[in-house]
């Protein structure tokens, strides 16, 4: 599947498929149309002054210069005139180029917003198969080639003025001639096709190397830690090296094909036209005079036609690049893994907290279910854990409850009513999910525990930090609750930001309390602190707890234990023990465990007390 899919950003965009893509782009111009429009209405001015000032010289020299009539007066008269139409063409390019430049970055910033808005709705399963590093591929660098390849728009416009007007110029001042340099036309038509034609591939291909460099790089500096631990840079970086390998030959050959067929052809063509023009009026020189001002005026027309059409064809290099780049915006724009879909009920609350699960059923891939008949409830102010081994269905379980993947068959009921019948900020407003693996955004602490709503009082805050002891460590910071956190809250330990996460929780005061195996990597001397915050925090609240420690979860109402998505197991700590079951297997294996554990801590001490006494 993935072979397909690649080979697939290897071919070439038929003229269709990019007549498509641009139909579908131009809507995200549209607010700004006025931009645009008026930008065209002064490329239009520009190519009309552009006939009259050969036009003007052509008279000069026709009519003045070559019978000796051109005194003081009439080189100052022509003189002023060339040179306020100079001037007044610089202020028509300069509001042209400068509406036509706005435009394209106010497209860009409404192109940024839709997108990221759209990657904020879709569903987790869609980032489960997406690289990050090719997501932000898509919201960097496709963007900003999505919004220069308006620039040939802009070329094309300007070129296609340029050629009526100085057409239009030719063919009144000499029609033979004018048909000569027409007949360049269909061979630069053919150049332009067989160019969009033969550099999309190299374009498409260019753009998926440089999302798997940026996917490689993002891995890289994400994992760096894992990678100097295990001695892993070598193979790093000899994939990277093979990588910017692929980016860099799609990059040579985009050069190459650049270099053949945009401006060279241009040039040779113009060259070529003018050979035509100067060899025709020559010919007809040999029959009756040719005056010297028309000769001079239709190669300054033909170098009107020439030139935008040079800029037009040095802009298709752009075009190309952000027709490809404007079609993976737009597979982001279509795709469908859209986040679980509420159809909330007007009024809709969670007062109690009260969670059943009825006969669920869930897949990741819509094929292989990871949930089998899952129910079970949890009355209001009760805990209930889950347990079992890597892969039973656990965080399956938490999942779904958290509307992050929609699942298949069954029901799951809050406060009696359907999950899918709240608005989803009702169910985040009153669920409070703690990771494992707490994240901690770029600031300071009291905004990590508020999470930027301001609703939130630094009173709060303080007392939130206060009832799971993180003031503690908070208050011996410089700067207390105003201390810095960095990226990811890495200057702080793993415990302090978990303890963090949770005074996060409770300023938010939820009703449903998700704990997702929360006290797994916090020391022990972390761990007896947060206990007695958790218990008042689980007081009142419905709690859900996925722990490895079943020395953790004694107290629970329920304990559920799961085994390949199917609930083998429930009832009390005493209970389980009591059947002798998985649960009293795992109970008695992680007990020997913690035993030799502490035995080995204790020789260690034994130990290190022989040494000091020696």
């Amino acid at each position: 599947m993935a072979e397909n899919k690649q080979s697939a950003w290897h071919k070439s965009m038929t003229m269709k498929e990019q007549r498509t893509v641009i139909k579908r782009l131009l809507p995200y111009a549209a607010p700004y149309k006025w931009s645009f429009i008026w930008a065209i209405v002064f490329a239009f001015m520009v190519s009309l002054v552009n006939v009259a000032l050969p036009k003007l010289m052509q008279t000069y020299m026709n009519h003045y210069l070559r019978v000796n009539n051109a005194g003081l007066r009439v080189v100052l008269f022509f003189a002023g005139f060339y040179f306020l139409g100079t001037l007044i063409k610089a202020l028509f390019q300069f509001s042209q180029e400068f509406l036509y430049a706005m435009g394209g970055e106010y497209m860009l910033e409404n192109v940024r917003v839709k997108l990221f808005r759209k990657l904020h709705s879709l569903g987790m399963s869609y980032f489960d198969r997406v690289p990050a590093g090719s997501i932000l591929s898509r919201l960097t660098n496709d963007t900003m080639s999505f919004q220069t390849f308006w620039s040939l728009f802009s070329a094309a416009i300007i070129a296609l003025f340029s050629v009526v007007t100085s057409l239009y110029a030719m063919f009144t001042t000499n029609v033979t001639v004018a048909f000569a340099v027409l007949a360049f036309l269909p061979v630069l038509l053919f150049v332009i096709w067989y160019y969009q034609h033969f550099s999309s591939r190299v374009y498409r291909a260019m753009r998926e190397r440089l999302s798997e460099l940026n996917a490689t790089l993002a891995e890289s500096i994400s994992g760096i830690s894992v990678i100097q631990d295990f001695r892993q840079e070598r193979r790093m970086n000899a994939a990277f090296d093979e990588t910017n390998e692929a980016y860099y030959g799609t990059r040579k050959a985009m050069i190459r094909i650049n270099s053949l067929l945009l401006s060279p052809v241009i040039q040779l063509l113009f060259a070529l036209s003018e050979v035509a023009v100067l060899w025709l009026f020559g010919i007809n020189a040999m029959d009756h005079f040719v005056l010297a001002g028309t000769i001079y005026a239709f190669v300054l027309y033909l170098d009107n036609l020439y030139n935008p059409m040079s800029t037009m064809m040095d802009s298709l290099s752009d075009f190309q690049d952000g027709i490809v780049a404007g079609s993976r915006i737009l597979t982001v724009m279509d795709d469908q893994t859209l986040a679980p879909q509420q159809h909330p009920v007007a009024g809709a609350k969670i007062t109690r907290g009260e969670i059943e699960f009825r006969h669920v059923n869930f897949s990741y891939d819509g094929v292989h279910d990871v949930l089998h008949d899952v129910s079970f409830t949890v009355k209001p102010g009760q805990t209930v854990a889950l347990v079992g081994h890597t892969g039973s269905g656990k965080s399956s379980t938490i999942n779904v409850l958290m509307r992050f993947y929609e699942f298949g068959s069954g029901q799951i009921l809050i406060d009696g009513r359907d999950i899918r019948e709240y608005d989803m900020a009702e169910l985040r407003r009153q669920f409070g999910l703690v990771l494992q693996d707490s994240f901690m955004f770029y600031g300071d602490i009291a905004s990590n525990i508020r999470m930027f709503d301001d609703k939130i009082s630094d009173d709060q805050v303080v007392a939130a930090a206060r009832f799971v002891s993180a003031d503690q460590f908070i208050d011996r910071l410089p700067g207390k609750y105003h201390a810095k956190v960095i990226e990811h809250g890495t200057s702080y330990s793993g415990g302090q930001r978990q303890l963090i996460s949770f005074a996060r929780t409770v300023a938010h005061d939820p009703k449903v309390l998700i704990l997702d195996e929360a006290t797994a990597d916090i020391d022990t001397e972390t761990e007896t602190l947060i206990q007695d915050g958790l218990k008042k925090l689980q007081a009142g609240r419905t709690t859900i707890a996925i722990a490895h420690r079943l020395s953790t979860i004694r107290e629970a109402d329920q304990i559920l234990v799961l085994d390949a998505g199917r609930i083998v197991e429930r009832g009390t700590h005493a209970e389980l023990l009591a059947q002798g079951g998985r649960y009293y297997d795992m109970y008695q294996l992680q007990t020997a465990s913690d035993a030799e554990h502490r035995d080995a801590l204790l020789d260690q001490e034994t130990e290190s007390i022989d040494v000091n006494r020696d």
